[in-house]
């Protein structure tokens, strides 16, 4: 084990299940200091007990708990922006709360994190902001994604935004673009039935749909997209930032 973030200090959002968790368990692994955290406050509990890691309660929609928590944990190094929801529908089937949860949870949470968490990087000399935007919205679009694309295009623009503005000020700021991976989220979607368009007449036949149309003949893995964000979070990508690095295997050629 190389330790790659051996003395640094990271945030994570949406940590309880999937690509959170992989990523709050490679970061603990490789040296550092977490505190994971995630709405799902039972879900969130199997990280309790791992070394390096601490785990709270936080609801993203909330601006003042952004703000506690962020006073009460200090400076990190590394700020995982993961907390997300998938609305699924078109525009006629988006109404005007089912928009504004989706831009509350996916980007305005994105928003306040940042402008909580940049401060105490700024004064410490410098960190790593990565956010979570996807395929949809930046590669490709995606059938009845309508919300979940605008709030993935807008992750990818803020970000751009973000690193320009720092980037004489050693703030780096990338965001990790997923194609499709197996996770309880999607497992989640199929079983609910809102993935009906990946055809099949069940959540198992639907899967396999998707696998299958897949330019891999796969779906891929939470720990490949926390070992990008090991990388973005390390010293060793200290010359990129404005960046969308995609994971999807070859999803969106």
């Amino acid at each position: 084990m190389s330790r790659r973030l051996q003395g640094k200090k990271a945030f994570i959002t949406g940590a309880a299940l999937g690509i959170g968790r992989a990523s709050a368990e490679a970061f603990a692994r490789e040296g550092a200091t977490v505190i994971a955290t995630d709405v799902d406050a039972e879900a969130l509990a199997g990280l309790d007990g791992l070394d390096g890691v601490t785990t709270a309660v936080l609801d993203v929609t909330n601006p003042n708990a952004i703000k506690e928590i962020a006073g009460s944990v200090g400076p990190v190094d590394v700020l995982f922006n993961v907390a997300a929801i998938v609305h699924h529908g078109s525009v006629l089937d988006c109404s005007d709360d089912d928009w504004d949860m989706s831009f509350a949870v996916n980007a305005k949470s994105v928003h306040r994190t940042v402008r909580a968490f940049l401060p105490g990087m700024l004064e410490s000399g410098g960190g790593s902001i990565i956010n979570v935007a996807s395929t949809h919205g930046l590669a490709r679009g995606g059938v009845n994604r309508y919300a979940y694309t605008a709030t993935k295009g807008a992750i990818a623009a803020l970000t751009r935004a973000i690193a320009l503005d720092f980037v004489r000020q050693n703030i780096r700021c990338n965001c990790i673009a997923p194609g499709p991976i197996l996770s309880p989220s999607l497992l989640a979607r199929l079983e609910s039935g809102a993935f009906a368009e990946a055809g099949g007449s069940s959540a198992e036949e639907a899967l396999q749909q998707l696998t299958d149309t897949h330019p891999m003949g796969r779906l891929g893995e939470t720990g490949e997209v926390a070992a990008l964000a090991v990388f973005l979070a390390s010293d060793e990508s200290s010359f990129i930032t404005g960046t969308a690095q995609l994971v999807d295997g070859g999803w969106s050629l």
